[in-house]
């Protein structure tokens, strides 16, 4: 091998080396933007699993469903027996005059207009936005104008009115208003019965 091709073989050798070590050490930096700052880093979009928030529930205390009725004039009656065959009372009974407005105790729709002779009277069934509640208005004189199966109702809207309807007793004007957690697909008479009144006597809405 001449000597030439030899000093050849060691620039190339060189030069290869020189380039490996600029590459290895060279740092990418980030184009700059109109104002002269790294461009932001994109992000992915996030998962329906980071949307999700937590499990709905009926979240702080409800507006009390009676006007002029004070959080410090309820009086639970949650279990009490009621009737021949002594069954439990699931609900809240809310002492008032006849035809006191009856309002909404939360945001919610009106899922069923019902009548029960022996039973709760006029009535209506409320669910919750998320589906996940119903709320119960039982033994009253009559409806709201407008009220319909359907409409949205919100928290504070008069939706009937005080009465004895039902097995209530006749002079008997009270509210029977009860909470029940709903599974899915369980329909407006079903649910599991919740006490109401831990969710009212907290309430710092009288009506």
């Amino acid at each position: 091998m001449s000597t030439v091709r030899v000093v050849l073989w060691v620039m190339a050798g060189c030069a290869l080396a020189a380039f490996v070590f600029l590459a290895a050490t060279i740092r990418v930096v980030d184009p700059p933007t109109a104002n002269g700052q790294p461009a932001p880093v994109p992000r992915s979009a996030p998962t329906d699993q980071a949307l999700a928030g937590p499990a709905a529930s009926v979240s702080g205390p409800l507006g009390i469903p009676v006007v002029g009725i004070a959080p410090s004039a309820l009086r639970s009656n949650w279990g009490d027996p009621r009737g021949e065959g002594m069954r439990a009372h699931q609900g809240l009974d809310i002492m008032a005059p006849a035809n006191t407005p009856v309002i909404a105790a939360a945001d919610g729709r009106v899922e069923k207009l019902f009548y029960s002779n022996g039973g709760g009277g006029v009535t209506l069934y409320q669910r919750s936005i998320d589906g996940k509640w119903i709320y119960y208005y039982a033994h009253l004189a009559a409806y709201a104008p407008g009220i319909a199966e359907g409409r949205d109702l919100r928290r504070g809207e008069t939706l009937g009115y005080v009465g004895d309807t039902g097995n209530a007793g006749a002079g008997n004007y009270h509210l029977h208003f009860g909470v029940a957690r709903m599974a899915p697909g369980e329909r407006w008479h079903q649910g599991t019965p919740v006490d109401p009144y831990p969710l009212l006597a907290g309430s710092r809405a009288g009506g």
